[in-house]
């Protein structure tokens, strides 16, 4: 099952070829750079001495852009931690080589874009959430692993993942089709793993959180929303909190995305975009997304989080009503308003929420495996949190249920780590939920800042790395030559006027302002005269919101929005 951990990657002017370190392999994958045909074989001499020679923990995959096909390679690795004991990693750094050793056979039209489409790649391989083990499967729960039979266990590292949570599973795609080069896949999830070492009453415990993000209809914030056709849902994670202890090992997973409706929110320039609901059968999409969620997790609780009233109103109203229209008796419904209940920093109100959802709690239990391999329980039912964004309030309300499973871990008497239920006990480990404080209103209001610059001009770019690294666009070599590029959108002319004229109005409203006139009536006029240009350029600015927004080019949403 397991893939090479440590290779070599020589680089020669026709060929790359990669060299398993360690273990008792003399292989060699052999790529040749001209033909493009991928071999193994036996370690022969095929090394010259004036090959570049770099040290690689693992092929990222091979992705193909105007200019042809590039190879991704793992040149760095941070451990995050050990799971079963299999150490987990987190890729550090990587680099991209390219097949080709020229651009001179490309157009210049051409030529840029395939500089723009790498940095899209580049802009991708930058994120600091891109994880792998080269012994462990990463994409499953612990529960999912036990109940898999002996044949799925043979199975090679890639063939046996969930390809919900493989990140380069587009770019692993050619060394996928040859059943020879199994060693070689290794496949990457996006999402986040922590691993913390803590200790309660003298005995210590591993506590690790893996969040696994889902490839299908990934995006950025208001890009993608909702469901699609084939129910599958914007940003859904998949969050297993795993508590180690004396041979013991107890799993439990949460699940979040998108409201499983047919519905948008186009970035507009406005701190909050009104969302707006598509005319079609959302009862079709809702229960495609059910059957898949009830299939692999079991009963479901919905906790929608958003608000019952104002903009969000609408949407809290068709997710309930979608949720009765499907009588499914797999399902549950509760709606908690947090802005409401919470308002004026009163989080403590969030117990009543987790007395509502206390009797599901108890009732779901978690997967235990204890240090003989018996299983002792399993997990029957998941939690489907939802906001608007599944961020703030549903990481607090994932926070609270995970603090509240892992107490009843701890307090286990197979375990034995804690003596009752009393909350107040001692420990070194992270607090699972945080603590809503000043500094951190402070920082939440730093957030939304940033997240806003990010949503209006920075997630069209992070949108289309998104769907080049994923394949959900695919570039033709012959782009930009007898096909046209999406990358080759012109700015609407208001792009570039109205700000020009928006700041040269500011400019010169500040310049009267400060400069004295002795004519004072002729210095109110300037200042009204350029304070109303400013005013109507900055409203025009918003009025027009969406040819200001840094809009995705190669985003090919199936669901349509007139």
């Amino acid at each position: 099952m397991a893939v090479h951990e440590v290779l070599r990657l020589h680089i020669t002017s026709e060929r790359f070829i990669v060299e398993p370190r360690g273990g008792d392999t003399t292989e060699l994958l052999i790529i040749d750079r001209v033909t493009q045909e991928i071999t193994l074989q036996g370690n022969q001499g095929q090394i010259p001495a004036s090959a570049i020679t770099k040290s690689i923990y693992g092929i990222l995959g091979i992705i193909r852009l105007v200019a042809g096909a590039y190879l991704i390679v793992i040149t760095k690795r941070e451990k995050v931690g050990e799971v079963k004991g299999h150490t987990i990693w987190r890729v550090a750094d990587t680099e991209i080589h390219s097949y080709k050793r020229t651009t001179t056979h490309l157009t210049e039209q051409q030529n840029s874009l395939n500089k723009t489409y790498l940095s899209l790649v580049e802009n991708m391989l930058r994120t600091e959430f891109f994880y792998f083990s080269p012994t462990y499967d990463i994409s499953h729960s612990l529960q999912r692993l036990h109940n898999t039979s002996p044949e799925f266990q043979s199975l090679a590292l890639h063939e046996r993942a969930d390809q919900r949570f493989v990140w380069n599973g587009h770019v692993l795609r050619e060394l996928t089709q040859q059943p020879e080069l199994s060693r070689y896949c290794l496949p990457v999830i996006l999402g986040f793993i922590e691993v913390s070492s803590c200790q309660i009453n003298g005995k210590s415990f591993d506590y690790t959180l893996i969040s696994r993000r889902c490839i299908y209809r990934a995006g950025t914030r208001f890009n993608v929303r909702g469901v699609d056709s084939e129910g599958q849902v914007a940003n859904f994670v998949e969050t297993e909190q795993i508590v180690q202890y004396n041979g013991h090992c107890c799993s439990f997973v949460q699940t979040r995305g998108s409201i499983p409706l047919f519905w948008s929110q186009r970035a507009d320039l406005k701190r909050i975009p009104n969302p707006v609901l598509i005319k079609a059968n959302h009862l079709s999409g809702f229960q495609k997304h059910f059957d898949n969620q009830i299939y692999n997790y079991g009963y479901q609780v919905i906790v929608n989080l958003v608000n019952q009233k104002g903009y969000e109103k609408e949407l809290e109203t068709m997710y309930g009503q979608t949720v009765s229209s499907a009588k499914n008796a797999n399902i549950r419904y509760e709606a908690f308003d947090f802005h409401k209940e919470c308002k004026n920093m009163r989080f403590d109100r969030l117990s009543l929420l987790l007395d509502r959802l206390e009797g599901d709690i108890k009732r779901f239990g978690y997967f235990h495996q204890n240090r003989d391999g018996f299983v002792v329980s399993q997990q029957c039912g998941v939690f489907r949190t939802n906001c608007m964004d599944c961020l703030d309030r549903t990481n607090v309300v994932q926070g609270l249920i995970g603090r509240e499973v892992l107490k009843d871990q701890l307090t286990n008497k197979t375990a034995g780590i804690n003596s009752s239920h009393d909350s107040t006990y001692q420990t070194n480990c992270k607090d699972v939920t945080g603590k809503r404080t000043a500094l951190g209103g402070l920082m939440d209001g730093w957030n939304s800042l940033v997240r806003y610059i990010r949503n209006n001009f920075q997630d069209g770019i992070r949108q289309d790395a998104i769907d080049l690294f994923l394949g959900n666009h695919v570039v033709e070599e012959t782009e930009g030559l007898t096909s046209r590029s999406p990358l080759a959108v012109q700015r609407d002319w208001k792009y570039y006027a109205i700000p020009v004229i928006l700041m040269i109005a500011s400019a010169m409203l500040i310049i009267t302002i400060l400069l004295p006139d002795e004519q004072t009536s002729e210095q109110l006029m300037y200042i009204f005269f350029w304070g109303a240009a400013a005013i109507i350029s900055l409203a025009t600015l918003f009025w027009f919101g969406t040819v200001f927004v840094d809009q995705p080019r190669l985003l090919n949403d199936k669901i349509k929005i007139e």
